[in-house]
């Protein structure tokens, strides 16, 4: 597997990290008697297990401030965004009707993949190469402050791309004087609106539409 070359990760298993990719509808398609559920309610665990652990020896802050800090930053939409930039999409097996329902981009998908995978590697290759993975994808990011989901217009892209269908920004509204503009701006795919954004600038009403559309679409899943 490629991705395990990216990360530098020479496995004992190999089947157990492709079984980090089989969702249910895969498995129950192939006959392939485990999908990657117990590995993700394993990872789950060990990814709470280490965020803890480097929040309470890195973070001198008292308790509810550590459980906020490490709920952003595992919840289900952070999940999704760490396997989004590893491309884990690439690699998740899908039963044929799910696929056709973009079901490798899915948030659900895609966030419960990633606490497999990692369920793979703690069992793999242990502890020590968990924190390892951890600390380079999640804890550099708690380090730096970073926010999640600032570019909805790519992610959004990304999703439609599944299904070959077109994204479209549209101006339905200027008010206001030059130096305090409101644009109100529609998302529109395949010449349905998905979503609307109104924000100062053209660049971030269109990213607040994208944002509205995923996020309706995270409903509909």
């Amino acid at each position: 597997m490629k991705i395990l070359e990216e990360l530098e990760i020479k496995p004992r298993d190999i089947d157990l990290f492709k079984r980090a990719f089989f969702h249910t509808s895969y498995c129950n398609e192939n006959n392939i008697e485990e999908s990657y559920e117990r590995l993700e309610f394993l990872g789950d665990k060990v990814i709470d297990l280490i965020i803890s652990e480097y929040l309470f020896r890195h973070q001198y802050i008292e308790e509810g401030s550590m459980t906020k800090i490490r709920a952003a930053y595992v919840c289900e939409n952070a999940l999704y965004e760490y396997a989004l930039n590893l491309k884990f999409n690439e690699y998740v097996k899908v039963g044929k009707g799910e696929e056709l329902s973009g079901g490798k981009l899915k948030k659900t998908i895609l966030a419960d993949v990633f606490e497999a995978f990692v369920g793979a590697l703690y069992i793999d290759q242990g502890l020590n190469a968990a924190k390892k993975f951890i600390n380079k994808i999640i804890i550099s990011r708690i380090e730096d402050n970073s926010e999640f989901f600032n570019d909805y217009k790519s992610m959004l892209q990304e999703l439609v791309q599944t299904d070959k269908k077109s994204v479209e920004y549209i101006v339905k509204n200027e008010e206001g004087p030059s130096h305090n503009k409101v644009f109100t701006i529609d998302v529109i795919v395949d010449n349905i609106v998905f979503g609307k954004g109104v924000a100062g600038t053209k660049k971030e009403a269109e990213q607040k539409a994208a944002k509205s559309a995923l996020e309706k679409q995270a409903k509909r899943e």
